[in-house]
This record gives C-alpha cells, sequence and structure tokens, in this order.
C-alpha cells in the first residue's frame, strides 16, 4: 500500500478511473448484445448502430479502449448487419 500522500491520492484517483472504465467497456458489450440480438431477430438494426458507434468513438476517445480495437468492433458489427440483411429469411 503506498505511503506519501501523492501515492494514497494516485490510488483514489485510479480506483475512481477503473469504476468508471468498467462502466463504459460494460455499456459498450451491453450494446454490441442486443444490437446482434436485434440483428438476428430481424429488427431495425440502422437505428441502433449510430448510438452504439458513438459510445465506442467516445470510449476510444477517452482511451478506455484503444483505436484500433474500437475500429474492429464497429467493422464486425456492420459486417455482421450486412449479412444478416442478404441472408434468407427462415419461415
Amino acid at each position: 500500500m503506498a505511503h506519501c500522500k501523492q501515492a494514497l491520492k494516485r490510488h483514489r484517483q485510479s480506483l475512481k478511473r477503473r469504476a468508471g472504465n468498467r462502466v463504459a467497456k460494460s455499456e459498450i458489450k451491453t450494446a454490441v448484445r442486443k444490437f446482434r440480438e436485434t440483428v438476428a431477430t430481424g429488427g431495425e438494426s440502422a437505428k441502433m448502430m449510430p448510438g452504439i458507434e458513438s459510445k465506442i468513438d467516445r470510449a476510444a476517445k477517452r482511451g478506455i479502449i484503444p483505436t484500433g480495437r474500437a475500429n474492429r468492433i464497429k467493422s464486425r458489427l456492420r459486417s455482421f448487419a450486412v449479412k444478416a440483411a442478404k441472408a434468407p429469411k427462415a419461415a
């Protein structure tokens, strides 16, 4: 454990940042999961995409996730939606 005042403060700050980062990552994962479920059931995915991309971009800008990972997630979501739209509907 830290001993000096500066190290104690940095530890408190890191705990706060960690909590916020965990919330942001969890929101992204939840949004991606809901998007995939919506696309799989044939729902309106086009309306959800801008909100998800915004969350991902904000997390990347704040350094919560790397920029490359953010771009990869967005790309995979887009390709998933396109493939689902092209696939024949099961009746």
